[in-house]
């Protein structure tokens, strides 16, 4: 008896264990990495299915191996079972349409045209990929405010917005090849439907330059790495960031007459007048969206009938989807890093300076995006053998502010930096006011009021010129050497009036002058720099004009030959601290209402601050008093790209709006 209890005791446990099969849970453990990559890895980063998407497939009696194998048995599947969810469904349903596409797609390369099976396969892909994100987003019971902390729905909106890219882009090459007439841009442009898919658009939201041709391509903003900026600046959001490209030849005009005071009218011979001076980005961003008709959750997984929405983001922050406030996704730096890149400044910019016939010969205002009459205006003048690269990081980090992005625009000038001060002043003062008066003729908007002058060595004396009053100074000082009367004075004066008198643009109540030789540099009068202003040629045009002034200012007063021929100066040669207009300009009195900064480099250890220089332009030169503050930085000349003169931009600019700020140093 007591044996068969010691028998049977063992036998019922090895029964128990049969019965209940061996152990099924055992524990392990994983790295951090790892739990990450599990929790956050799907389709997108990995090319696997999520742990989300794979649990709900386990849920249907699937795995994602079967529904690679059979696709439209597990897609109908996942959309009749009856225990899932809503949100597991939606979520599911979205990521794997993503796989679809992708693999159609070939990792988001639509080469093929539209009407290759593939291509269409793809694109109708990535609408049932948007379809069923918008579904789970905006359409389920919970609202996306419920889910905000969850990464499921981190995943489903850039499913979302990675659909919508990869759609949106795919149609436009598609409507591209299918030869759109070459007029311009129409309001609304007719969108090839794909399959039983109709699909409409809506841009009235957005603004892209006036009169512009349609872009040549619409570039995702997440495809773009851009060296040479420091920060690529973004806005999370619901969307995709684009960025629509305009041809080379919609922003490389011919080349234009050079500077004159009449540079504004038609040549003689009513030959055809100069371009505008103005040019508004070629390369805006935008944000679009696919809105997908319905009202309730079965006609937003049943309609066929699709809406593409874009919006600049520049001026829309937010959205109003299925009664809800949706942060509007943006790239802000796309566009401009974009339009660097592609616009061969340093090259051009070295034609110029050398008298080149393709170099520049009239200044350009180039507009960082569609012009915002409620946005005020930042007009950044390059130096002396530059271009708008020399604001690659500052244009840039200035707009990456929330604060300064919402309340000012950016507008770069880029002038021939081989013409003296005196033509430049001139000519960059009229490419301003016809900027102006085109875009706001009555002079009322923000844009058109306080105005900001940030000027960098060379464009930052300009940028004081334009804020001064010549009064008579500079006219009586030309008298003084080269007296004259009756019609010969006349005669010069009217020619050379327009160069030697002029008044504060009234529209600038703030200038900010950096590394600036208000008063000239002795670095223009030494053997290189010689030897450099010897080999600067100025334009044809303006030699013929100015030559002519020059000769009869020989015949008044000859005796001026006495160290050599009478020279057209350029601008190293005005540069330099014995040039006489910039000994007299220098003293011209200042608009009282501008209020001004300094921000000026030190690249002189070891000498006093009175005594020292960025190497180029000494700080006795660079400094003005009365101004509202003034930063010397450790610096060479270059001074506008180091991160603390931006940060002293920022904060003047934030100072202007009358935000809390540090106090003026």
């Amino acid at each position: 008896m007591n044996q068969a209890r010691t028998f049977s005791l063992p036998a019922l446990l090895c029964a128990a264990m049969l019965l209940t099969g061996c152990a099924g849970v055992k524990v392990g453990s994983i790295s951090p990495a790892d739990y990450l990559a599990q929790r956050r890895g799907d389709v997108l980063t990995t090319g696997k299915l999520s742990t989300s998407a794979q649990e709900v497939l386990r849920v249907i009696g699937s795995d994602a191996e079967l529904c690679g194998k059979n696709g439209p048995a597990c897609r109908q599947a996942l959309a009749e079972s009856p225990g899932l969810d809503d949100e597991q469904r939606l979520s599911a349903l979205s990521e794997v349409w993503l796989q679809v596409a992708l693999a159609a797609d070939k990792g988001g390369n639509t080469a093929e045209p539209l009407s290759s099976t593939a291509a269409t396969t793809a694109i109708e892909a990535w609408l049932e990929t948007a379809r069923h994100a918008y579904a789970y987003l905006f359409f389920t019971t919970r609202k996306p405010r419920d889910r905000a902390f969850e990464d499921r729905q981190t995943q489903v909106r850039d499913y979302y917005n990675y659909a919508v890219q990869q759609a949106i882009t795919g149609l436009y090459r598609t409507y591209q090849r299918s030869g759109p007439s070459e007029q311009a841009r129409p309001q609304q442009p007719e969108v090839p439907q794909v399959g039983g898919w109709h699909i409409g658009s809506d841009v009235t939201a957005l603004r892209l330059p006036v009169n512009a041709a349609l872009p040549d391509e619409l570039i995702p903003a997440a495809s773009l790495t851009f060296s040479g900026l420091r920060n690529t600046y973004r806005r999370d959001g619901f969307g995709a960031e684009l960025v629509a490209a305009a041809s080379k030849r919609t922003y490389e005009e011919p080349t234009a007459p050079a500077l004159t005071p009449d540079s504004s009218l038609s040549d003689a011979g009513n030959k055809r007048p100069p371009p505008p001076p103005y040019r508004e980005t070629p390369f805006p961003a935008l944000t679009a969206l696919l809105l997908f008709d319905g009202h309730t959750l079965d006609e937003i997984l049943h309609t066929r009938s699709v809406r593409i929405a874009a919006y600049d983001p520049y001026r829309t922050a937010t959205v109003q989807l299925a009664g809800q406030e949706v942060p509007l996704a943006a790239n802000f730096t796309s566009g401009y890093g974009l339009w660097l890149a592609r616009s061969d400044f340093a090259l051009q910019a070295l034609r110029s300076l050398l008298g080149s016939a393709d170099g520049l010969t009239q200044p350009r205002i180039y507009l960082m995006q569609p012009y915002d009459p409620d946005r005020r205006t930042i007009v950044m003048l390059h130096g002396l053998a530059s271009s708008p690269e020399a604001w690659i990081n500052v244009a840039n980090e200035v707009l990456g502010d929330e604060t300064l992005r919402r309340h000012y625009q950016v507008w770069q000038v880029y002038y021939p930096t081989n013409a003296p001060l005196p033509l430049n002043n001139l000519a960059i003062r009229q490419a301003l006011e016809q900027t102006l008066a085109h875009f706001d003729p009555t002079g009322k908007a923000a844009a058109s009021n306080h105005i900001t002058l940030i000027g960098h060595s060379m464009g930052g004396v300009l940028s004081r010129l334009m804020v001064s009053s010549s009064e008579d100074r500079l006219w009586e000082a030309l008298l003084d050497n080269y007296p004259m009367q009756g019609a010969q004075q006349q005669r010069i004066e009217a020619k050379l009036s327009p160069y030697l008198r002029f008044e504060p643009l009234p529209q600038v109540s703030d200038a900010i002058f950096i590394a600036a030789p208000h008063r000239g540099t002795p670095f223009a009068n030494n053997r290189v720099s010689r030897w450099v202003a010897n080999l600067i040629t100025l334009p044809v045009t303006m030699l013929g004009q100015l030559s002519d002034i020059s000769r009869e200012l020989i015949r008044i007063a000859p005796g001026k030959q006495e160290n050599g021929p009478l020279r057209i100066p350029n601008s190293i040669d005005n540069l330099s601290d014995r040039d006489p207009f910039v000994r007299l300009s220098s003293g011209l009195p200042m608009n009282p209402r501008v209020r001004f900064h300094s921000i000026i480099g030190n690249d002189t250890p070891g000498l006093a601050q009175a005594l020292s220089s960025d190497g180029i332009v000494p700080y006795e030169s660079a400094h003005l008093d009365g101004a509202a503050s003034e930063l010397v930085i450790a610096s060479p000349h270059s001074v506008q790209e180091n991160p603390l003169a931006i940060l002293e931009i920022r904060r003047i600019l934030r100072e202007q709006l009358g935000a809390q700020a540090a106090p003026a140093r």
